[in-house]
């Protein structure tokens, strides 16, 4: 049986940190910005830890 690859899709998805932890950006920073407020959109940058139910999904993706 061959090797697992890794998901591409995911891979530039999400990113682990040194603990472990699985990373992710936020939602709602693509398109439309002119009609979300300043605020709104500084609190969305930067990352978000993933779900604790999702990350053991997003493990098996990421494993090679």
């Amino acid at each position: 049986m061959s090797k697992m690859k890794t998901h591409k899709g995911a891979k530039k998805r999400f990113k682990k940190t040194g603990t472990g932890k699985l990373m992710r950006r936020s939602k709602n920073l693509n398109h439309f910005l002119e009609k979300k407020s300043s605020r709104r959109k500084r609190r969305l940058t930067g990352e978000r830890v993933v779900d604790k139910a999702d990350a053991p999904r997003i493990e098996k993706l990421l494993s090679s």
